[in-house]
């Protein structure tokens, strides 16, 4: 059978059983639209976590950003790990005993103002919806290529879907979606994974593969370094950025991932304060077998990729080159007229354009693998891209049903209102996250990385000074989560999306530090802020501090349900 067979069998299979779920598990309650009626077991939940946090930028772009980068991109291996390590250790449990439903919630009532709740509400809208721009991309790029259609059509079909199990099965329906869904994603994954090492170096162990030696003898991170060399690119082995900035966007990463909403109201969702660390383990041992392959897809796709097409003729480049290029993913421009293919680091020269986020997609394709292989990482692309984007989506609807309509707007809504809210704001999102997926300010991985420095600007201080610092007030964290979002804000409107005069080059970063690695810069400043105006100003109430000390109070925390 053909791609296009095998693609509509497997998506068909996987989807149907995405619907059936959602209609089997849909929300009947807000609390279950929520967070699940806080009834799931924590195994079950570190899957969904793990299939939430792994988004398209994951499961599609990472290995293409290192397979591009090469070391560079290891800081988003490190970043992306290392905040879950942050998010299970100083946020989960804490958050978890408060009893919350939303980020918004926690920061509205430990901060007592609905003004600090309005402020959390309009950052976890701008970190969530620039986040699920990335995903939406995701989507219409699997789509584009495995149903043959274009990348806005593959968009539409994904809004469809999402809508669907989002709108009805709220975060139940969502929660053992994604159970399902991480089980394909992680299969699709190391299938071709594991085909491709032991077709590449006999070692069928993707993450000893790439350190091992191929069929000539020689080790494949050399064999790169020395094709990388032949073409003019950097080292594949040596990094390019400078000190300050690799620091800097590992920490807006990590700090970015401990403050991520859609993360977060993961661990409302399982029923005791021990399950929420317990569950921050499960999912960190989850997202490990993906990320410890990210580096030897990378090394495989990189190299396929250039013994394939370099200097090849092009009447004679394989099946595959031809079915991305009718995507627009890669592009051939013969400058020479010669019908070579020269790919290479010189821009005047160069005549191959390649999209980084194709890399795993087509990596199956390069390596001849069978057909159902290839359509099998079709559908782990899109398992990826829909879990994530529901858990956005989710976050905006409570955001607004919840944080905006049923606690400052409308007090006294009913349950049944609340919940025809909350779809109606997911509804809207869906048609948000739509437009920005037809035009995304960059690829995949970098739109999320920017989410992440959102997310560490605004989020991060206000939730870690709200459980560790008593003395911590509403005009503080006011305070520094609006400077906070705005400076981050700035530098990406400037130096990322050139919305502010011409697009400055890399010369001009303050500091020398990327858009990707400014969170780190706007997180201090907000840490600061809120500090020096939180002692110039009132302290909080006794009854907030008396809160305060209670959910750092470990004594029964295994037993604890609700506060």
């Amino acid at each position: 059978m053909g791609i296009l067979t095998w693609t509509w069998i497997l998506v068909g299979i996987t989807f149907a059983l995405y619907i059936g779920i959602a209609i089997w598990a849909r929300a009947g309650s807000s609390k279950e639209f929520y967070v699940a009626g806080g009834g799931v077991p924590p195994i079950m939940n570190g899957m969904a976590t793990a299939a939430d946090w792994m988004s398209a930028a994951s499961f599609i772009s990472l290995a293409g950003i290192v397979s591009f980068t090469g070391y560079d991109g290891s800081v988003y291996l490190m970043g992306w790990t290392g905040g879950y390590v942050l998010l299970a250790l100083l946020l989960a449990p804490y958050l978890r005993k408060f009893g919350k439903f939303t980020v918004p919630d926690f920061i509205g009532d430990r901060y007592y103002s609905n003004t600090a709740r309005v402020v959390a509400v309009i950052a976890a809208l701008i970190v969530s919806f620039t986040y699920v721009a990335g995903q939406m991309r995701g989507v219409g790029i699997v789509f584009s290529r495995y149903l043959e259609v274009d990348i806005n059509t593959g968009v539409y079909i994904g809004m469809a879907i999402v809508l669907f199990y989002a709108v009805l099965g709220g975060m139940k329906g969502i929660t053992y979606t994604q159970v399902a869904q991480y089980c394909v994603l992680i299969f699709a994954f190391m299938v071709p994974a594991i085909f491709i090492s032991f077709q590449m170096t006999g070692n069928p162990i993707p993450q000893l593969g790439f350190g091992s030696a191929g069929e000539d003898g020689i080790y494949l991170l050399d064999k790169l370094d020395g094709l990388s060399t032949q073409l003019g690119f950097n080292e594949y082995t040596s990094g390019n950025k400078s000190m300050i900035d690799v620091f800097a966007i590992t920490v807006a990463l990590m700090v970015g991932t401990a403050g991520l909403p859609h993360v977060i109201v993961r661990f409302f969702t399982v029923p005791r304060v021990k399950d929420a660390r317990v569950s921050a383990g499960w999912a960190l041992l989850f997202i490990a077998i993906l990320y410890t392959t990210v580096p030897a897809v990378a090394v495989f796709a990189r190299t396929k990729l250039i013994e394939t097409v370099s200097n090849a003729e092009y009447a004679e480049l394989p099946e595959w080159f031809g079915n991305w290029e009718k995507t627009g993913l890669i592009k051939f421009e013969d400058k020479n007229a010669d019908g070579v293919v020269q790919y290479v680091a010189d821009k005047s020269v160069n005549e191959l354009t390649i999209d980084r986020d194709i890399m795993v997609l087509a990596n199956p394709e390069i390596a001849q693998l069978p057909n159902w292989v290839i359509a099998l990482v079709g559908a782990g692309g899109l398992a990826a891209a829909l879990s994530t984007a529901a858990g956005l989506l989710l976050v905006i609807a409570s955001s607004i049903s919840h944080d905006l309509f049923k606690k400052i707007i409308k007090p006294d809504i009913s349950e049944k209102g609340e919940l025809i809210a909350a779809r109606l704001s997911a509804f809207v999102a869906v048609l948000i996250a739509g437009y920005f997926g037809i035009n995304p300010p960059g690829f995949v991985a970098a739109v999320v990385a920017l989410a992440f420095g959102l997310a560490a600007a605004s989020f991060f201080p206000a939730i870690l000074l709200g459980i560790f610092d008593k003395r911590m007030n509403k005009e503080g964290a006011i305070s520094g989560m609006i400077v906070g979002l705005s400076l981050m804000f700035f530098y990406m409107a400037k130096y990322k999306l050139g919305w502010i005069g011409e697009m400055p080059d890399s010369s001009e970063w303050w500091f020398g530090i990327s858009p990707e690695g400014f969170g780190t810069v706007a997180m201090i400043v907000n840490f600061i802020i809120s500090i020096v105006v939180s002692r110039f100003t009132p302290a909080p109430p006794q009854h907030v501090q008396d809160i305060v000390e209670d959910i750092r109070i470990p004594s029964g925390a295994g037993e604890a349900s609700d506060h």
